[in-house]
């Protein structure tokens, strides 16, 4: 009886999620066991929207480990403890920001699809070779975007390929290396590239909110930036150029990208419709009522009124001066570049987190061409940035090391508080066998407290201190799993 129960509870809501046109409101079912669940199509689709919906509800994860051990933000008075911790690099492997276990829930999603696609399309008749595809390389691309945020915060993690049982099954999986795990992923990022979708849905937020070929190759680009094989990076980038599909908006537009967001530059994002009850973290870490997240002093200097140069990413863009010496990030709560209009209503919570753009793009192209000593090329790409937001173009002597400055600092203007910084400063104190790493440890200790800096650039001399400990519970949890040695 309860098990006729519960197929009819199915039924019913697989005619519910046909009728309802919105693709991010699609939930997988709960408490089904698994042959009563892969049946259809839908119920594939239904459990990859719930890998995209799991993945957006860490845009405040997302934007904690991207960004405040750097230098563009600084905690206000109610900044976590646990967070306001990590800012200064007091970290234990008691803090729960150390927990990955979001990130695994999003893995083992993309996993029961990957698993069980290929089975459903033995049974639905109506499932096709071409849905098959775009479906399961949709689950590889946000399975690999997963892996590369665990790699690059933890360095070396568990290479979980199938799907567990349930929630509550244990899986006593060692370590990879971070070499293992990125081949893995470029594996697989390489073999489902081609499968991907190509701009062929219905709605502007699909085509920018689901994994398209473009999509696929920026990864691939950004890993093999972080793995410092520039040639590659520069394959991947144009294939992106070359299918014509994305340009910079305009200087007088630039503030589209986030109000009302999906703009042409748009590559991939996260999706968020406050109607819809899709609600962002973002506005309540940087809306001044709250007091969590403030321009750093960093931003002030690229930004402020203090600073001229810039005007279209500049103060009321960036950022809005709020009172004397009291800064806003605006990006997440403004609906124009303006300073004034402040989202509202159900907008409030619904600027999307970006992923990948074309400016981003643009940059780590210009990057890889600078450390191939191709000068000329990658000035070409700085500037190319610079004019869309209407400041003075750079002319930079030929050195890697100037290029690499001046490209930090382009993409910390464009790319504020988007969770980019911190894991490009980790690229340069890595770059050439850690040749800048004292650079590096200088901006992390600047959010020390005075008496304790000395002792953290002590300790950060060791590259293994950049990255997180594995969560406490986790190793007791897994008797398999190693500590990152810095916190042993």
């Amino acid at each position: 009886m309860k098990r006729n129960t519960r197929y009819l509870l199915l039924i019913l809501l697989t005619f519910s999620l046909l009728s309802c046109n919105e693709w991010i409101e699609l939930q997988p079912p709960d408490g089904l066991v698994r042959e009563e669940y892969w049946k259809t199509k839908e119920d594939v689709e239904t459990l990859l929207m719930s890998a995209y919906e799991t993945l957006a509800s860490m845009d405040r994860t997302l934007f904690i480990h991207g960004e405040i051990r750097a230098d563009m933000v600084k905690g206000d008075d109610n900044q976590r403890t646990n967070e306001q911790l990590v800012a200064e690099s007091n970290i234990y492997p008691d803090n729960s920001l150390c927990n990955w276990r979001d990130f695994y829930k999003v893995i083992n999603s993309c996993n029961e699809v990957i698993k069980n696609a290929p089975e459903v399309q033995l049974i639905d008749n109506t499932f096709t070779d071409f849905q098959l595809q775009n479906l399961m390389a949709e689950a590889i691309f946000v399975r690999s975007l997963t892996y590369f945020y665990l790699v690059r915060i933890y360095k070396d993690v568990p290479l979980v390929l199938e799907p567990s049982e349930s929630d509550n099954v244990d899986f006593y999986v060692e370590k990879s290396t971070e070499e293992e795990v990125l081949n893995h992923i470029i594996g697989d990022l390489d073999s489902y590239r081609l499968l991907a979708p190509n701009g062929n849905f219905t709605t502007v937020e699909e085509n920018k909110g689901r994994a398209s070929k473009n999509a696929f190759e920026a990864l691939l680009a950004d890993i093999y930036l972080w793995r410092f094989d520039y040639e590659k990076v520069i394959e991947h980038i144009e294939l992106i150029e070359a299918s014509g599909e994305y340009f910079l908006l305009p200087g007088g537009l630039w503030f589209e990208l986030y109000y009302p967001g999906n703009s042409p530059e748009s590559i991939f994002e996260l999706q968020f419709d406050g109607e819809r009850n899709q609600r962002n973290s973002t506005f309540e870490l940087t809306f001044y009522l709250g007091e969590q997240y403030d321009p750093g002093q960093k931003a002030l200097e690229l930004f402020s009124f203090g600073f001229p140069r810039e005007l279209i990413r500049g103060e009321n863009s960036s950022i809005r001066k709020h009172s004397d010496g009291d800064y806003i990030i605006w990006k997440y709560v403004g609906r124009a570049g303006d300073g004034k209009s402040f989202r509202s209503g159900n907008e409030t919570q619904s600027c999307n987190w970006i992923i990948y753009r074309y400016a981003d793009i643009l940059l780590m192209k210009a990057e890889a061409l600078s450390q191939l000593e191709r000068y000329g090329e990658a000035q070409l790409l700085i500037n190319q940035v610079r004019e869309r937001a209407e400041v003075p173009t750079l002319a930079l002597p030929n050195n890697p090391v100037a290029f690499e400055d001046a490209i930090l600092e382009e993409r910390a203007r464009e790319l504020a508080f988007e969770g980019k910084r911190w894991f490009d400063l980790l690229r340069m104190g890595r770059r050439n066998g850690f040749a800048r790493k004292s650079n590096l440890i200088e901006i992390i200790v600047a959010n020390v407290p005075s008496t304790q800096k000395r002792i953290i650039a002590a300790k950060l001399s060791n590259p293994l201190g950049w990255y997180m400990p594995i969560y406490d519970s986790e190793i007791e949890r897994n008797l398999n799993l190693e500590q990152n040695p810095f916190y042993n």
